[in-house]
């Protein structure tokens, strides 16, 4: 593509040798998700054995494959194909709904007190704000597990840290900008932590391993400390400056 015609949607991007990524939307919006499932599922069906992996995300679809079975170009013109026929699935709303009970306290969510002052909320009001929506899973990855969620209420709309912290705890609850999720294992990350679920998010033993998939709706439930602790929780505050 060129000129106009290179700003239009959906587009077909080149992501290396073995994979292309088709650009669906501009912006973050529920509405997309049916859309890019679709196009999961259709790109599972028509790439058969020379599909290596899908990514979704908000806006995009990468799709890696393997350049032996499949050329480059032959992937391209195959995808090109799919667009043009494409249509919404009508059961991407059919996510299962997950509730994670959560203990929102700044001795495990340092970033709470600085939140509410960012957003001028009181803390009570960060949390219960927090709390108070449901949240699709739109995509998966940063580490196995990790499900953005979307979109988190305009009034919570904060920036990541300028400094990520090198060891963000498991199951710490976060946001960032109009997005939510909770962290399935110890990793570092910039996210502003606000508590932690005692959701096992990740499990080898769990068919698919990881809690959530894409397409779920997840619910914050804001639990007290001792509830917390009783579901298996951990509750080590994190150490001072970190």
């Amino acid at each position: 593509m060129n000129g106009s015609a290179a700003m239009s949607l959906p587009r077909i991007e080149s992501a290396g040798l073995d994979a292309w990524l088709v650009r669906l939307f501009d912006r973050i919006d529920e509405a997309n998700l049916p859309w890019l499932t679709a196009l999961t599922r259709r790109c599972e069906a028509a790439f058969g054995e020379a599909l290596v992996d899908l990514v979704p995300s908000y806006t995009t679809l990468l799709v890696v494959f393997d350049p032996l079975r499949l050329p480059p170009e032959a992937a391209r013109h195959r995808l090109a194909q799919l667009l043009q026929e494409l249509a919404p699935d009508e059961n991407a709303a059919a996510g299962e709904i997950h509730e994670l009970p959560t203990w929102y306290d700044a001795s495990v969510g340092p970033d709470l007190v600085r939140v509410a002052e960012h957003t001028g909320l009181s803390v009570e009001a960060v949390i219960d704000c927090h709390a108070g929506t449901d949240y699709r899973v739109f995509a998966l990855g940063f580490a196995p597990g990790f499900a953005f969620m979307g979109l988190l209420d305009a009034r919570l709309e904060v920036p990541r840290l300028e400094t990520p912290r090198q060891r963000v705890p498991v199951n710490s609850v976060a946001i960032a900008g109009r997005q939510t999720a909770a962290y399935p294992a110890v990793t570092p990350g910039g996210w502003n932590l606000l508590g932690r679920t005692s959701a096992r998010l990740f499990d080898r033993d769990r068919d698919g391993f990881s809690l959530l998939h894409v397409g779920d709706r997840v619910r914050f439930v804001p639990v007290d400390r001792r509830t917390f602790e009783s579901q298996g929780g951990d509750a080590t505050p994190m150490e001072a400056g970190r």
